[in-house]
């Protein structure tokens, strides 16, 4: 299921970073007393509730020519295009500020649903200050405060009020959804269309041109698939930004949707740091992953060049370790063909189960191989593991105590049940519990 998107607007320094924060649970955030400190989005998974949302902290918009603001007023709108909701977000101690005024006319203009919030309010006795906030043309003022964390539960209340109905794709359970994310000019496009043999997504050399999820039903050896792509040219007059950071929240969305995921990279270009950024999502996601090395034609190679790439991916992807690597030319098609295996293997491995007798051998004899750590003179003892889930393919191992199960020897029995069973492809995770 889809999640909905909350996007938290604001001119300068009025506190969406900390709020950001405070919602997300987390300090992901740069959180400085000085405006325009925050000049990219980040996005981040929040719950409320019994609702699950992404959001976006923007930089603020001023209508100043300061360094950056011009930009910051650009990722802003484009939040407020993706967004299903927005958090206006203002600030007590200043008042309603000419900042704020143009802030709101770009709201206007929008027909998104706007949550007026009034940060800072720290004290009840502030709270008769709001209410100039209402020549803001919002509604509702809701005071919050971000430092203290006041007033953020009936702002959440107000605003999961507005979220869409987003249900789920009738799609069977048999149907393997696969996307393809990757910095833009990878070629994702290119390679949808080598995958379908037919020209059915937009594609161009101009990067970031692809606009809406696409999603494409097909067959491969009797399997049933679904490409989610994310095409769709881009409307002139549009707001743009750097090539780097565009195809964040797309990807997000279209992880969610998804079974398998194709981190596709341009092998013309190399690994840039924006490829291991947009790779993580996938990975923390949970999901299966299949690195794809695209424009593989393009690149000057002899019998050493395809080794000596792959084990530079493995050092600068090092939390996919368990990714296949394919190599292929979306334009040629050469080596088309070894993709949709991977993708199939990487789908099954993300619902495999394993049987528990088997497990707890496996595991009990990478304890004799390798004894449990020991710490302040208390030693980990292991009594059984169990598969809990799957997608990804999930084990609690109950031991006497949680806190002496260090990441080593976690990341050892990992390594241990990898070799195995058939995990290639897919994340698995391990949780230490106390037997009761």
């Amino acid at each position: 299921m889809a999640k909905p998107i909350i996007a938290i607007v604001g001119r300068p320094n009025v506190g969406k970073s900390t709020i950001f924060n405070r919602i997300v649970g987390e300090r992901i955030s740069i959180v400085e007393d000085i405006p325009g400190v925050t000049r990219d989005r980040i996005y981040s998974s929040g719950e409320w509730l019994n609702y699950q949302f992404n959001i976006i902290d923007t930089g603020g918009i001023d209508i100043g020519d300061e360094p950056f603001l011009s930009q910051i007023k650009h990722q802003a709108e484009i939040a407020i295009e993706e967004a299903d909701v927005i958090i206006f977000l203002t600030n007590v101690r200043e008042g309603v500020t000419a900042a704020d005024e143009e802030v709101a006319k770009i709201l206007y203009k929008t027909n998104k649903p706007v949550v007026l919030a009034v940060n800072k309010v720290d004290n009840p006795e502030m709270r008769t200050n709001i209410y100039d906030f209402y020549s803001l043309g919002f509604g509702d003022p809701f005071p919050i405060s971000g430092s203290h964390g006041l007033g953020l539960g009936d702002l959440l209340d107000e605003v999961a009020k507005h979220f869409p109905n987003i249900g789920t794709e009738d799609y069977d359970d048999t149907t393997v959804k696969f996307s393809l994310i990757g910095r833009p000019n990878v070629g994702k496009s290119s390679l949808v269309n080598a995958i379908l043999g037919e020209e059915r997504v937009i594609v161009s050399d101009i990067a970031g041109t692809t606009r809406d999820a696409i999603d494409t039903a097909y067959k491969y050896e009797g399997q049933e698939f679904v490409i989610i792509d994310t095409a769709g040219m881009r409307k002139k007059g549009k707001v743009y930004e750097t090539t780097e950071k565009y195809s964040v929240l797309r990807a997000l969305k279209a992880i969610e949707r998804s079974d398998v995921i194709l981190v596709v990279i341009n092998g013309e270009e190399g690994i840039i740091e924006q490829d291991k950024h947009i790779a993580g999502y996938a990975h923390e996601a949970g999901k299966s992953v299949v690195i794809v090395v695209n424009k593989w034609d393009a690149v000057e190679k002899d019998e050493k060049t395809m080794k000596e790439f792959e084990v530079n991916i493995r050092e600068h992807f090092k939390f996919l370790d368990y990714a296949p690597i394919v190599f292929l030319s979306a334009i040629t098609k050469k080596r088309i063909h070894t993709l949709m295996p991977k993708i199939l293997i990487a789908s099954e491995n993300h619902s495999r189960r394993v049987q528990t007798n088997v497990l707890n051998d496996v595991v009990m004899d990478a304890v004799a191989m390798n004894p449990t750590p020991t710490h302040k003179g208390k030693r980990l003892k292991i009594f059984y593991t169990a598969q809990v889930a799957v997608r990804p393919p999930t084990f609690v191992v109950f031991v006497n105590d949680p806190e002496l199960m260090h990441f080593s020897y976690e990341r050892f029995l990992e390594n241990r049940i990898r070799e195995a069973f058939d995990f290639e492809g897919t994340p698995i995770k391990i949780f230490a519990r106390e037997r009761k």
